[in-house]
């Protein structure tokens, strides 16, 4: 077992859709929130758990065609498709993952996360055949009843892994699980995290307060890779997810949208000034301060280049501000602040 550059942990490579993850190159799919299990880890928000809407990335999906539009101007190479649970909606998945395909090539890796719940070889063969390259199932840690359903899947030609939390306190339960699926291709397993929806909201303890990482999950993930060194497992962090996963796949896309006003930091985030007024407010400001017509512009509010706006604010009459945001398509404000 080693630490990567990632924050994480493997045994052996990583799987090769973990591999576009790290570097930010994965769009994730969300194809909805139903799904025939409830896991009390479960990491769902209300806007989600139970509820059968599409997302891609953060962007909320109501038309198929916006994940092509997402999914290009994130650059990605790749997509992780996810819920919920996929077979719910078979039709729906199988028709992305055959739209992604057409669009961006056979190149263009495509994995998928299920539960055995809904598992037949038929659905399996439609998900093959629609060109998935990789599958991961969750198989429950308390009961291994449905766990043969998974068998089915190594009949196919594409990479099957198993992909579950660390729970504290489950090494028996995960032991034994490990030790019926030596045969996948790969295993992945999560640092538990605290969620807004999950049973560890009262229950778990997190290791810092810089993490939602639950006390305990990272020792025992340890544990059982030194028990299992000879498998290729891999143990994703929570800081992983944080700090490499979504914040590579953040700086990709603030290439795509940031336009010539905008500050991007080695975050990836995006600075710019805000002036509140009307598009005619706009233009007398541009013509007095001689603007560049690329530094600012109206859409409803006068945005404008951060660094100009402190040149100038002093001599204008509206509120003004210095914004920081998410290059995502729902631009969260990370910190807005007045000017005086």
């Amino acid at each position: 077992m080693k630490q990567n550059k990632h924050y994480s942990y493997n045994q052996k490579s990583i799987c090769d859709g973990c591999k576009l993850c790290v570097k930010g190159r994965k769009s994730v799919i969300f194809i909805t929130g139903l799904c025939p299990r409830s896991c009390e880890y479960c990491p769902l928000s209300d806007e989600k758990y139970k509820k059968d809407v599409m997302y891609c990335n953060e962007r909320k999906v109501n038309k198929l065609d916006e994940i092509i539009a997402e999914v290009k101007i994130s650059r990605s190479t790749g997509a992780g498709i996810t819920g919920g649970d996929p077979l719910v909606k078979l039709g729906r998945t199988v028709e992305i993952i055959k739209m992604l395909k057409k669009s961006f090539g056979s190149k263009f890796h495509i994995h998928l996360y299920t539960s055995p719940n809904l598992v037949t070889e038929d659905k399996l063969n439609q998900l093959h055949k629609a060109g998935l390259d990789e599958i991961r199932f969750h198989p429950d840690i308390e009961s291994d009843k449905l766990w043969n359903k998974i068998n089915v899947a190594k009949t196919f030609n594409w990479k099957v892994g198993i992909e579950i939390p660390v729970i504290p306190g489950k090494y028996t339960e995960t032991v034994k699980l490990i030790e019926y699926f030596k045969w996948v291709d790969f295993i992945n397993l999560n640092e538990l995290e605290m969620s807004d929806g999950n049973a560890y909201v009262q229950t778990g303890k997190c290791k810092d307060t810089l993490s939602y990482a639950i006390t305990g999950s990272k020792a025992l993930a340890m544990r059982l890779m030194k028990r299992f060194s000879k498998l290729q497992i891999h143990f994703c962090t929570a800081k992983l997810k944080d700090r490499v996963q979504l914040a590579n796949r953040i700086k990709l896309r603030a290439k795509s949208v940031a336009r010539k006003l905008d500050y991007v930091d080695e975050e990836g985030l995006i600075t710019h000034g805000e002036i509140k007024g009307t598009e005619k407010d706009m233009i007398a400001i541009k013509k007095e301060f001689s603007i560049p017509t690329s530094l600012i512009e109206f859409d409803g509010i006068i945005n404008i280049a951060a660094w100009v706006l402190l040149d100038i604010y002093k001599e204008i009459r509206h509120k003004c501000y210095i914004v920081k945001e998410y290059p995502t398509y729902d631009k969260l404000i990370i910190e807005k602040e007045e000017l005086k």
